[in-house]
Formats: structure tokens, sequence, C-alpha cells
């Protein structure tokens, strides 16, 4: 809808994973060479974690993409499965067959795992949105590990999900299973630099010719909005230009971000979209003023105490009151 207005090729701030524009900030490239280390190295389990929209999914897809080796790859990103569907799943992307026997499937598979071996190839299973893993379904992960430990230095898991996946291993039930995960890397959200550089990476990659379409200010309080969250990023900055289209505008200013934010903010909800209420020169002229007075009484105060003169008007008030 702005893309000619605003002279653009394709719409800079799509929500969904494009791994063809990506951007990484320190956090990603540190975590994307932590996932790449994790399928080379012998470790079984890698804990993946971070916040909604910080970027996982992407990161996985790049993972994906770039495997020199790969052998088998196999993403479950849906991961409410019942048992049987799990390893029917599983043993399709293998080139196995699961009929429901999983003693069958366990002896096709460390047959596959030690075939592996011999021609230096891995297994690799991602499991995306593990934090929604039923627990009986995590527990069958931790004994194909088992399993696959004798063949060492083919099969890696890699559970990938929000934050509540760490309290969710705490639990004593899935304490034996915590205790294999020998990596864990959880994904900060980028910082303020690498917030503004993002905006500028996108609208730039989408074939802006103008790189100050949003001013300074505005990417600012994008960040203060966000902070630095790539998804809730990609929401106002889209919601941005469409304002700005509707207005006939060409560029995006901090008061259209602030009236972006103030549309997407929810009442309460301080976690996401919110930014602290501008102060107006009146406010800020009040406020420098009683701060100003009460430093001038506190040096009166500090002057009258210092020349003695405080005893003699407590004196003075209490008689002309009739205090005590």
């Amino acid at each position: 809808m702005y893309r000619n207005h605003f002279g653009l090729l394709r719409k800079p701030f799509e929500l969904t994973p494009d791994s063809n524009i990506l951007f990484l900030g320190e956090t990603h490239k540190e975590a994307l060479a932590v996932l790449k280390h994790g399928v080379v190295s012998d470790k079984g389990f890698l804990l993946f974690t971070g916040g909604v929209g910080t970027g996982k999914t992407t990161l996985i897809n790049v993972l994906s993409k770039t495997l020199e080796n790969p052998g088998y790859l196999c993403v479950i990103s849906n991961p409410t499965l019942e048992i049987n569907d799990f390893f029917y799943y599983f043993a399709a992307q293998l080139g196995l067959l699961f009929d429901g026997n999983k003693a069958k499937f366990l002896f096709l598979f460390t047959k596959l795992l030690e075939e592996c071996k011999k021609t230096n190839r891995k297994v690799l299973l991602i499991i995306d949105e593990a934090h929604a893993l039923p627990t009986d379904l995590l527990e069958e992960m931790r004994l194909l590990v088992n399993m696959a430990a004798e063949v060492k230095n083919v099969l890696s898991i890699f559970l990938v999900g929000q934050p509540e996946l760490l309290g969710r291993l705490n639990e004593k039930q899935l304490s034996p299973l915590s205790q294999r995960i020998a990596v864990r890397y959880h994904l900060n959200q980028l910082s303020k630099e690498d917030s503004l550089q993002y905006v500028l990476f996108r609208l730039n990659r989408s074939g802006a010719q103008n790189n100050t379409l949003f001013t300074e200010k505005a990417l600012h309080l994008i960040y203060a909005a966000t902070g630095g969250n790539p998804r809730q990023i990609n929401i106002i900055c889209d919601n941005a230009l469409l304002a700005a289209f509707s207005r006939d505008k060409i560029e995006v200013d901090d008061k259209l971000i602030r009236e972006c934010v103030e549309q997407l903010y929810i009442p309460g909800d301080k976690s996401a979209f919110y930014l602290a209420p501008e102060k107006t020169f009146w406010r800020r002229w009040i406020i420098w003023g009683v701060l100003g007075i009460l430093l001038l009484e506190g040096t009166g105060v500090v002057y009258a105490y210092q020349k003695g003169w405080i005893q003699p008007i407590y004196q003075y008030i209490k008689r002309l009151f009739n205090f005590g």
C-alpha cells in the first residue's frame, strides 16, 4: 500500500521470518556460532531460549540453510504431538518407516546412526517452540540421546523455546534431561545501536533511497518502545510507514512513533510498546522551578542554622501561636 509512496521495492518490515533479509546483531552472531558449534560437537542436547519475537526461528532457518554437511535434518515446528506421531514424523525425515512398533524403529535408527558414523554425517533434530512439548515426549528424546551415546558425535537435539522452558527443565521429573544439556544459550534483544542499524538495514534491503526516512528521534523512540525486540520493531515501523502514507508525509518523525505506540499499547502492560509520557515545556519548567525553590529553602535553613537563628525563631513561633 505504501511502497510506491516511499519508493520501496517490497515491504521492509514483514512479520514472517525471512532469512533472505537477515540482520545479525552481536547477540545473533554469537547465537549462530553457538548453534553451529552444537552441530559439529558431541554435545547431545543444546538448549536455545529467547523471548517472543527475538529471532529464534529465523536463526534456526539460517542454520538449516548454511550447514556444510547437513546429513539428516529434521525440524519440528509443532511440538504438540503424540509420541507415535513424533516417531512417525521423525522416521519419515530419516527415510525410515514407523508402523507403530517403537522397538523396530529404534533398531533401524541405531543402524542409521552407525552408518552415519562411517560416512561422517550427522543427525540433527531441532524442536521449535519446545516449551510446549509434553513431558513424556521430552523424556522420549532423552532416551533417544542415551541410546545414541554409544555411536558418538552423530545425534544432536536442539530444544528451542521461550524462557519458560527453563522453568520446566527445573521440574524434578525432568532433572535427568536437564543434566544432559551441555550447551545453553539465551538470545537477548538487540542493543540500542543494533536496533537503529536494524531499521536502516531492512529499509536499504527493500530499496529505500532515503536513509532519513525515519528521523533520528524516531529511531531512538522505536528502541525505547520495544527494548530492541525485532518483531516489535517491525510492527511499529510498519504502522508508522502506513500512518505517514495516509497523511502524505515523506518521513516518519517522533510524533508519528508516539501515536503508533499509543495505539499499540495495552493499558497496564509495560512489557511491550510503552513510552513514558512526553514532558512538555511547562511541565519541565514547573519541575525545575520547584527544585529551585527547594534548593533555596534548603540553603536558607543551613545559613540560619550556622548563624544560630533557628532556636530564637522557634521560640518566637511558639509564643506567637501559644504552642505548649
